[in-house]
């Protein structure tokens, strides 16, 4: 590849600085587009990656040009975008303002539709799917962390064929799946935990740790997976355990689920998920494109899905001022009469 090939990253947020540092620090041209406070965060503090197997990636606020502007992408030949769902139709705009037609857009996003938004608003560019399995969190010490575990998944494109490379070397291997509709539909349905993560106040570890919490999550994945079978989709197995186990396994009793589900609680313990972050900064979260699009889905279908619409209500709630902290106990009493 090209040494002057450029790469900028569309919303760089927790996870678009991670992976777009990442990728300044094996060498590779990155300009990160994002807000102030981040901005602000790497001038004060520089950035320092780290993950759960104690790598450490240090780079001075001098190495890591970050910008406020769209402009920055008018001279990238890749473009990660990175902004919560429900920026995308404005980030399509930004980039049919700025960007070259020749870009390639790679969406690094949660939740469902986001590549076809893009594709709708960017008729000439090459855009391609994207998914990233694991938990970036912001931390007090100025530390961007990595507390989970998982690699990228992309879309089949011919066109990103040279930087696969690039992305290996920076320890974030894109791995080309066929059936990518079926692994983002495999990492929605662990992503319905983000609302429950957030909505308890606790580190994912600890979250999961607790019977009532896991309860919760195996109604919210039953029900999506008995939706998902009714529209003839086959979510794709995207972590160590298959899809159509999780409700068998999130509802073991503590000490079984520790000793036969072991792998599901291999996170960091300072992990939380970046609805929980979304919460503590008052931004509005991505709720409607995640455990909302099992409800869409339902709806499509002529029926219901009561237990994710019964969360999608509460986060709108706290997302408005509305109690945001609740026991596990009192969720899951709360979702079974649903």
């Amino acid at each position: 590849m090209q040494n002057n090939m450029k790469i900028a990253v569309m919303g760089s947020g927790s996870v678009g600085t991670y992976v777009g540092g990442a990728l300044i620090a094996a060498g590779a041209d990155v300009v990160l587009i994002g807000r102030a406070p981040m901005q602000q965060r790497i001038a004060q503090h520089g950035l320092v990656l780290t993950d759960l197997h104690q790598t450490r990636i240090v780079l001075n606020a001098a190495q890591v040009p970050y910008r406020l502007e769209a402009q920055a992408l008018a001279d990238a030949d890749l473009i990660l975008v990175t902004v919560k769902s429900t920026a995308t139709a404005q980030a399509a705009q930004d980039i049919a303002q700025w960007s070259r037609a020749d870009a390639v857009i790679l969406s690094l996003q949660n939740g469902i539709g986001n590549a076809a938004t893009l594709q709708r608003n960017l008729p000439r560019h090459t855009i391609v799917g994207g998914m990233v399995p694991f938990n970036i969190a912001q931390l007090d010490d100025g530390r961007l962390h990595r507390g989970t575990q998982g690699e990228l998944m992309i879309a089949p494109c011919a066109q990103l064929a040279d930087w696969l490379p690039r992305f290996a070397a920076a320890g974030l291997p894109l791995n080309i799946r066929n059936d990518f509709e079926a692994v983002q539909w495999g990492k929605l349905l662990l992503n319905l935990n983000n609302p429950l993560n957030a909505l308890s106040g606790l580190p994912l570890k600890t979250q999961l740790s607790q019977r009532a919490w896991r309860r919760c999550l195996a109604q919210l994945i039953a029900e999506a997976l008995t939706i998902l079978h009714g529209a003839g989709i086959k979510p794709a197995k995207v972590v160590s355990i298959a899809p159509h186990w999780l409700p068998t396994l999130l509802r073991l009793p503590d000490f079984l689920f520790r000793r036969i589900a072991a792998s599901m609680l291999r996170i960091d313990p300072e992990a939380r998920s970046s609805m929980a972050e979304d919460f503590d900064a008052g931004r509005r979260t991505e709720i409607d494109f995640l455990n909302g699009a099992v409800v869409v889905l339902a709806l499509s279908l002529g029926r219901r899905a009561p237990a994710n619409q019964r969360i999608v209500e509460l986060v709108h709630a706290a997302e408005q001022g509305g109690a945001s902290t609740i026991s596990g106990g009192a969720m899951w009493d709360d979702l079974r009469g649903r």
